[in-house]
């Protein structure tokens, strides 16, 4: 499928590369002591390190390091075992250092390569440039007054890593599929929660266009989008701005832009910074990071299944196929979840009803697996009672609609309600020659050859048992009794 889109004088080329800024899972910021916990009172969470106080000296957190080599080993990236931290200069009210202590020319982790699947099936690498850690800034707060911006510190001195993907990203869509890898992994790992509405994973998002064949062209860069959705409507837009700027002989502004999530457009906010603006140098406060490749091996052997090894298991050993076990490994609390249900059952019947019934369910009251009402082991319970014939699978989606109401097992919901199925011969066979007697003239449509016409038949008899009889001994009996 080819990704380049048609302007008014023939097609362009869309060029993405992407910084994914994701907040370090751990009890204390990189360089202090203070927690870490999401939602606490404003400025509560703050070290003197943080807030920037005269002769306060950093001290590298060994868990920030320990997750960014886990994060890098999870991206297939080379591991250095040498890097420096640097400050990075700027002014900026949420900065009470006035700089902030990052990485710059000898990062912690270096390139690395993330498959991605794509909705049309296929799929495509994509390359990481580096993986950094960095600290992050404070937040400001605009709506409290309306002549002032207050400042929450909280945030200041999280540790941060930021993933840099080299641009091979060519729309919005493969923008969009990268960073649900990208946070799978980090999900898997336990290197980041990715929660985009907490903040705790946003993008910078680079943008330009190209006709194709030729150069990269002038970049422009969309900062802190934190959402996907965000994102691709800032791809799209950019894309469209610029091909029209392009097409009328102006040229693009490399220049940083804010997103109006309002409107899903761009603004300029400041003409782009060039490295050297920043004034990087290494921190004197801060030695060089080393650490051994031993102490990388002790990493690397605590490294969980990961989702591509996971989705080709599912498929080697499940039978599953290659659209079901992607859906499934692309999350972790999914996989778990589904693991949970199929183990001692059928693989493909549990992912049916996991990726099938309950999604639906979920995605109707607006919740992830993880909030899910119905346990794994409850939904793995509801299809045993489908397997032993107990009940029907009509009647096992009614049940699990009652089950994610009320977080009630699928037995006693049967049980109270006098769902079990009918699998007396008899009494489904006496049903059956009801409806054959009262009915001749479609006895002899369907020995006349209309075969479809048994569906009716079969529908007859589920509605005169209230779709308590096994299906396949009506389906059996009807065509017994109705052979000429």
């Amino acid at each position: 499928m080819s990704n380049l889109v048609e302007g008014a004088t023939g097609p362009w080329e869309v060029v993405v590369g992407l910084e994914i800024h994701a907040q370090v899972t751990a009890q204390s910021k990189l360089f202090s002591g203070a927690a870490t916990e999401f939602g606490a009172e404003p400025n509560s969470q703050v070290s003197l390190v943080d807030a920037g106080m005269p002769g306060m000296l950093p001290v590298i957190n060994e868990r920030a390091v320990e997750q960014a080599v886990r994060s890098g080993l999870g991206l297939n990236a080379k591991i250095n075992t040498y890097s420096v931290f640097d400050r990075k200069n700027y002014f900026y009210a949420d900065l009470p250092q006035g700089y902030q202590i990052s990485q710059y020319l000898q990062p912690i982790v270096g390139e690395g390569i993330v498959s991605v699947d794509l909705e049309d099936g296929g799929s495509t690498d994509i390359g990481i440039e580096r993986l950094h850690l960095e600290q992050d800034a404070g937040k400001l707060i605009h709506d409290q007054h309306p002549r002032k911006s207050h400042v929450d510190l909280n945030r200041s001195g999280l540790a941060l890593m930021e993933i840099v993907s080299k641009p091979d990203i060519r729309s919005a869509a493969e923008a969009g599929a990268y960073v649900r890898k990208v946070r799978a992994i980090l999900r898997y790992l336990g290197t980041c929660d990715g929660n985009m509405e907490q903040g705790s994973m946003r993008a910078d998002v680079n943008v330009s266009v190209r006709r194709p064949g030729e150069d990269l062209g002038t970049r422009a860069e969309v900062k802190n989008v934190n959402s996907i959705r965000f994102m691709q409507q800032a791809i799209h837009f950019e894309t469209t701005r610029q091909i029209d700027i392009l097409e009328a002989g102006g040229s693009i502004v490399q220049e940083t832009r804010k997103f109006d999530a309002q409107t899903g457009t761009t603004r300029p906010m400041r003409d782009k910074e060039e490295a050297n603006d920043y004034r990087y140098f290494p921190d004197p406060d801060l030695l060089p990071l080393e650490f051994s490749d031993d102490f990388v091996e002790k990493i690397r052997l605590t490294l969980p299944e990961l989702p591509d090894a996971k989705k080709r298991r599912y498929m080697d050993d499940l039978g599953l196929s290659d659209h079901d076990a992607a859906v499934l490994v692309s999350d972790r609390d999914i996989a778990l979840f589904y693991e949970a249900v199929a183990d001692g059952r059928d693989a493909k019947i549990a992912a049916n009803w996991v990726q099938g019934e309950l999604f639906a369910q979920l995605a109707r009251a607006e919740r992830e697996v993880a909030d899910s009402p119905i346990t794994a082991a409850q939904l793995g319970g509801l299809i045993d009672l489908i397997g032993d014939n107990t009940i029907s699978g009509k009647i096992a989606k009614d049940v699990l609609e009652i089950m994610f109401e009320t977080g009630r097992d699928a037995a006693v919901i049967v049980a109270d309600k006098g769902l079990k199925q009918v699998t007396d011969t008899g009494a489904i066979e006496a049903e059956v020659d009801t409806v054959i007697a009262a009915n001749p003239d479609k006895v002899a449509e369907f020995q006349g050859g209309k075969d479809k016409i048994l569906g009716w038949f079969v529908g007859q008899i589920m509605q005169a048992t209230k779709g308590k009889a096994n299906p396949q001994l009506v389906n059996q009996l009807l065509r017994d009794k109705l052979k000429p």
